[in-house]
């Protein structure tokens, strides 16, 4: 699976690693989609109205969605 982040008016694609699952216990069978989410709400914080954009918590770009291969 991969992200895709916004970052200076540049999308790229960012491999999901186990370091970035490091911390996160997926109790049942998940697929990409949920998995998705959960890496979205484990890994970005969430800016309410103006900004409205899901930013990492690393500070290295916006939270587009994910490619499921």
């Amino acid at each position: 699976m991969d992200l895709i982040l916004l970052d200076n008016d540049l999308y790229s694609l960012v491999s999901v690693t186990k370091e970035m699952m490091q911390g996160i216990e997926i109790m049942k069978k998940t697929d990409c989609i949920d998995l998705c989410d959960i890496l979205r709400l484990y890994l970005y914080t969430y800016y309410e109205p103006p900004f409205n954009v899901h930013i990492i918590n690393y500070e290295s770009g916006d939270f587009y969605g994910c490619i499921c291969r």
